[in-house]
């Protein structure tokens, strides 16, 4: 796995990333990391007093128009590393009482994170992303991830080609998402604590309930009660230049409504209070 002829992400772009080109990413060679910090905010069975271990990656390869990290998402933004530099992040963040290592949006740069797991670190190591992924990619991953944190963000196919550009986006993420459920099996907890398995994660969009059902409805077809964790996100805010109704939070009747299907489905996870969609939750880039 190498920057030529890139194809870490489903735009399957081929670009010599190597030789300077740049395709949907916009991002080099060089894994670029917008921040490194110890993170209060991930689900409670990730963060405890430790925090997660986060590591921003710049650039994105969905570019989601209601993005709360555009300011690092949006293109090559961030302090480039290299495979040991990224591995001493890590281990600083360990030392300062991480809980786990959250990597932020990192499959376009894999060929770089890669290296920097080996060894195995002493905690787990959370792949945290859009869900927008290659089967190819996730099997790279064997042995060295133990979470998976992806979103499942659209059904509705009209909806992703309009918001990320990415028509594709249910089918190819389904495939993802079943591909990390076989590979790391049904949720382990130490305590209070996941420390292994997939928990998948769902942004409730203003105006988008019945995306919202179907969604819900794959995951309690797809897989058996506990066999995966879902987090029931209510934290969409407004970033300004999109129209109605995107352009509003969530109302309280629509993450009722949301919320009554994660119960129809027998999902086990998380939800949020609607203080959530808050600015103040969005780190300082």
């Amino acid at each position: 796995m190498d920057y030529a002829s890139c194809t870490l992400c489903p735009r399957m772009c081929g670009v010599d990333r190597a030789a300077g080109e740049l395709g949907f990413c916009r991002c080099p060679d060089t894994a670029l990391v917008a921040k490194v910090m110890r993170h209060a905010w991930e689900e409670p069975a990730l963060a405890g007093p430790g925090g997660s271990g986060a590591i921003f990656f710049g650039g994105c390869t969905l570019g989601c128009r209601y993005c709360q990290n555009r300011a690092i998402s949006g293109g090559p933004v961030g302090t480039p590393m290299d495979a040991a530099a990224l591995r001493g992040a890590m281990e600083g963040l360990i030392r300062e009482g991480a809980e786990n290592i959250d990597l932020i949006t990192p499959t376009h740069f894999l060929p770089t994170i890669l290296p920097a797991l080996r060894p195995k670190l002493p905690v787990p190591v959370v792949y945290n992303c859009g869900g927008y992924e290659r089967v190819e990619t996730i099997a790279a991953l064997d042995g060295l991830v133990d979470v998976y944190l992806p979103d499942l963000k659209y059904a509705d196919s009209g909806l992703a080609r309009r918001l990320s550009g990415a028509e594709n986006y249910f089918e190819t993420a389904c495939r993802a998402i079943e591909a990390m459920a076989r590979q790391v099996g049904p949720v382990q907890w130490r305590g209070d604590r996941v420390v292994r398995g997939v928990i998948v994660r769902h942004l409730i969009l203003p105006g988008q309930v019945e995306n919202s059902l179907r969604v819900l409805d794959y995951l309690g077809g797809a897989f058996a009660p506990g066999q995966i964790l879902v987090s029931l996100m209510r934290q969409y805010t407004p970033m300004g230049g999109l129209p109605a109704p995107f352009d509003r939070t969530v109302t309280e009747a629509e993450y009722q409504a949301v919320l009554s299907w994660v119960y129809l489905n027998r999902l086990e996870g998380f939800t949020q209070e609607a203080e959530a969609a808050d600015r103040q939750y969005i780190p300082d880039f």
